[in-house]
């Protein structure tokens, strides 16, 4: 764990929990603050199994990646919500199949901008860049001259959207800041995205809700219907809109070994037509 002599800045608030370094908590990494340890526990005391959640999301994060990459052919990717860095990172993931991928990280959290330079070393042939933004303002991100810099809006992009939008309440229009981000990307681009559901333990997540509430983290379940609702007018990648640990599995993995109830997400890749 971080210790206050650690802040590289004074913009990083450790006097309240941020949802990012609670996430890395549940990943067992070491870039949160005692108050992020002590709300996540607050978590895990009604939710035992989020650490298994955070894991099982970030196996979906990199086989959608790989797929996207060796499947679809996709050469750049749009990762917002980006967290602080856990390896392997997305474009380590995406350049292990194709090395002359390019990635664009975006974040709002003052931790993950100064731990940005771990996501910028990528392969010689492929590019990595960061942009400092809100996914709730998408015009700021896709006009970012990091973006124009390293990908190409006239081709091709992934857009991934992981366990991010739980995080974003209807009163700030989630389903329209999908379709402003995706209407800036090429015909054959993709979305992925991953999203906590109340549809398998409603009680346990009407808690966890109420721990992030406290503490000033808005927060917000949705159905499997509202969740493939941000796919409207896209393809869907078989399996569809599934649990993260169903959605192609790797060989030898068993995901019936895992309860859908401790998992608690649904996720799934489209393509724009």
């Amino acid at each position: 764990m971080r210790e206050q002599s650690d802040v590289a800045s004074g913009r990083i608030d450790t006097t309240k929990p941020h949802s990012a370094r609670m996430y890395d908590y549940y990943l067992d990494g070491k870039d949160h603050y005692e108050v992020d340890a002590q709300a996540a526990a607050k978590v895990l005391a009604v939710h035992p199994t989020v650490k298994l959640n955070a894991r099982v999301n970030r196996g979906f994060i990199h086989r959608a990646t790989r797929w996207l990459a060796r499947e679809a052919g996709i050469r750049q990717f749009l990762d917002i919500g980006t967290g602080i860095p856990t390896e392997p990172n997305l474009h380590q993931v995406a350049q292990s199949v194709a090395p002359e991928a390019r990635v664009v990280y975006t974040d709002n959290d003052p931790i993950v901008l100064a731990y940005a330079q771990a996501l910028l070393h990528g392969t010689p042939e492929g590019r990595t860049a960061y942009v400092e933004a809100d996914v709730r303002e998408p015009r700021k991100i896709i006009t970012a001259s990091e973006l124009v810099d390293t990908l190409d809006l006239d081709k091709p992009v992934a857009l991934s959207l992981n366990a991010l939008f739980h995080f974003i309440p209807e009163e700030q229009k989630p389903y329209e800041l999908v379709r402003e981000l995706m209407d800036a990307l090429a015909s054959g681009s993709y979305l992925m995205m991953s999203h906590s559901t109340h549809d398998f333990s409603a009680e346990t997540w009407r808690n966890v809700i109420e721990v992030y509430k406290e503490n000033g983290i808005p927060f917000i379940t949705r159905s499997k219907d509202e969740v493939a609702g941000f796919f409207e007018g896209m393809e869907l990648v078989d399996p569809g809109v599934s649990e993260p640990h169903r959605w192609q599995p790797d060989p030898g993995e068993r995901p019936e070994d895992i309860r859908s109830a401790d998992i608690s997400m649904w996720a799934g890749v489209a393509r724009k037509p």
